[in-house]
């Protein structure tokens, strides 16, 4: 009998792929969450695609356990299946207590890869796909898509400005204004006055046909944000005495970017991490881990693609900077970046050879400055790298979430995050439920969880900040 479930009936599920139980009542219960205003065809479309690349949809929030059925349905292949290690590798994970039991489980498993050589868990861990966010890998001569995340070259900057915090009282308005006028966050959209920058010229954009492709979207995007966490805010920053910039030790108005290489790594993952999954065959459980050698033409496609989109992200946040500092009349100090998303080709303590993937951490060799932010409502920190072998010279890119995104809307109201960002002294103007200080860990236990990897130079606190609406 076809039975009809909302927009779509059994038989049409059947149809299409979705002949198990389980498969039929995600997608039934996906669709009447997330698209029951849409067109038939569009849906029975979105379906097919989310059956026939579940790589591609595993980071998306509405299609992810579709994608994830799909993936774990797959069987494990025969012939060229790689086998995972029984012997362990070096691990060092960071504030363990309060680090959850399947962020640790999924680093267990990435050291299990027989191309894997040391691991550690930043304090700010949680789980994710593939690698657990806050993990850091470093691997032999391979490079891991979905180690280094959808959001290539995510990443912090910093701009510390010539001024004081009475500029922020003064020109409150003016910042309101700038803010609403030179930044856009979500998926799709641009702002409306074109933006221009040398990476858009970069010849990478010619080596490889995706890449051709997307260099319209990466003209139409640029100086964006995503949704989510990312975030820009003026603040004020506290220096500390012998900072690492020589300025004098007190408070300025400063600048601070959350974002990363938008539409363009976002396709560079899904794209790459499909091929890595059809070439290196895992056992089932792993096949999320699949990687690229970097002596194959895909795995230096990969590359190049993951260096252009790093260099994207870092253009981003150029024109974020350069755009609102220009509006307001200000005069930038100094300016500081971080990619916490991202792979680096560097040396272990033994002067080994190895490929650094760093998923939602920051790299913290001697002397390298970073960011770690908190929450909209608290502290963000520049630090300084100590260079410490164990943690893969490495820190937490933030303060990690602490509950989801659904946990946390399901568990905040407005009136009550209203009250948070008022207690410290925080104007929101725009931002999500799903962002409120409570979704965070206690940022102050995440840096003690970390004191022997950075030292604080400098804390930022936020207070005008714009985010992506609800």
């Amino acid at each position: 009998m076809d039975i009809q479930m909302g927009i779509l009936t059994t038989k049409e599920l059947d149809k299409i792929g979705y002949t198990d139980d389980r498969l039929k009542s995600l997608a039934i219960n996906t669709v009447a969450k997330y698209y029951k205003h849409s067109d038939k065809a569009d849906v029975i479309t979105l379906l097919t695609d989310v059956r026939n690349n579940p790589a591609t949809y595993i980071s998306n929030t509405n299609l992810q356990k579709i994608a994830g059925a799909f993936i774990k349905a797959v069987p494990a292949p025969d012939g060229n299946t790689f086998k995972l290690m029984g012997e362990p590798t070096p691990l060092k994970i960071y504030g363990v207590d309060e680090i959850e039991a399947a962020a640790k489980k999924q680093i267990q498993l990435a050291l299990s890869l027989p191309i894997s050589i040391q691991g550690a868990l930043m304090p700010d861990a949680h789980s994710g796909y593939g690698l657990p966010i806050g993990g850091v890998l470093a691997t032999r001569n391979a490079v891991i898509p979905y180690g280094v995340g959808m959001d290539i070259g995510c990443s912090m900057a910093l701009t510390i400005i010539d001024a004081d915090e009475k500029f922020i009282k003064r020109y409150e308005h003016q910042i309101k204004q700038s803010l609403g006028k030179w930044t856009h966050f979500g998926m799709e959209g641009e702002l409306t006055v074109p933006q221009d920058h040398e990476v858009l010229d970069s010849p990478l954009f010619g080596e490889t046909h995706l890449l051709k492709k997307l260099h319209g979207k990466a003209v139409q995007q640029l100086g964006t944000s995503g949704g989510g966490n990312h975030f820009v805010e003026f603040g004020t920053i506290e220096l500390m005495e012998h900072n690492a910039k020589g300025l004098p030790a007190k408070t300025y108005l400063a600048l601070l970017s959350h974002s990363g290489s938008r539409g363009l790594g976002a396709n560079i993952a899904r794209y790459y991490t499909q091929v890595a999954m059809n070439t290196c065959k895992l056992p089932r459980e792993a096949q999320p881990l699949a990687w690229l050698d970097l002596d194959t033409e895909a795995g230096q496609e990969y590359w190049l693609s993951m260096t252009l989109a790093g260099d994207y992200a870092k253009a981003c946040h150029d024109r974020i900077h350069i755009n609102l500092l220009k509006a307001l009349g200000l005069k930038a100090l100094v300016r500081i970046k971080n990619h916490h998303n991202f792979a680096w080709k560097d040396k272990l303590a033994d002067d080994t050879e190895a490929i650094i993937h760093r998923k939602g951490a920051t790299p913290a060799h001697v002397g390298e400055l970073g960011i770690i932010p908190g929450s909209m409502a608290t502290p963000a920190y520049l630090v300084m790298g100590k260079g410490s072998t164990d943690a893969l010279n490495s820190a937490s890119h933030g303060a990690g979430r602490a509950m989801s995104r659904q946990d946390a809307k399901a568990s905040t109201t407005k009136s009550a995050m209203k009250k948070m960002l008022a207690d410290a002294g925080v104007t929101l103007l725009d931002g999500s439920i799903e962002e409120n200080p409570s979704a965070y860990k206690d940022i102050e236990t995440v840096m003690k969880a970390q004191a022997e990897l950075v030292e604080i130079h400098g804390k930022f606190l936020p207070r005008i900040v714009r985010m992506n609406k609800e």
